[in-house]
């Protein structure tokens, strides 16, 4: 498995540790980690505090990201596609899209390449948590635009559907 994915699931097993949701990630530049982070929803009561956002929040804060490849443990949901869209980043590495694959299209739209390693280590990773706390998970998806929940309309594909895909 590649390094940097290995990275990003040690923060996610790191914040699985500490209560909160297993989800990690880093920005990579020039074979370098520049920024670590995980998802600590839960740990800081904090709805803002995807892993990619954390990752990007321990980042240099001067220069960029414009040559950087995020690597996170689940695909993006819009808040961090936004984010990744925002300060330029070329390329999101992901080891899987099944739990949560909404922002795919946003980002590729944006020039982005996007790559689902489909890992089952992080696939299996999600679904136990999903399964062991389907409550608060259920809590933090209620937090979402309801719009993205909605069965897809008869005729309309989409994949903003994260219900259907839990």
């Amino acid at each position: 498995m590649d390094i940097f994915m290995r990275a990003a699931i040690e923060e996610a097993l790191k914040g699985l540790q500490e209560g909160g949701v297993p989800i990690g990630a880093v920005l990579v530049e020039n074979g370098r980690i520049i920024g670590r982070g995980r998802n600590k929803r839960v740990q800081e009561q904090d709805q803002l505090m995807h892993a990619e956002i954390d990752c990007l929040r321990h980042a240099r804060l001067k220069g960029g990201y414009h040559d950087t490849t995020l690597y996170s443990t689940l695909m993006p949901c819009f808040l961090c596609a936004g984010a990744v869209v925002q300060f330029g980043i070329k390329k999101v590495v992901v080891g899987e899209a099944k739990s949560a694959p909404a922002a795919r299209d946003f980002m590729q739209s944006h020039g982005i390449e996007v790559m689902d390693l489909d890992l089952p280590e992080c696939r299996q990773m999600m679904e136990e948590y999903i399964r062991k706390n389907g409550a608060l998970w259920n809590e933090f998806l209620a937090e979402l635009n309801p719009d993205l929940l909605r069965p897809p309309e008869i005729g309309k594909e989409t994949d903003h559907n994260l219900k259907n895909d839990l």
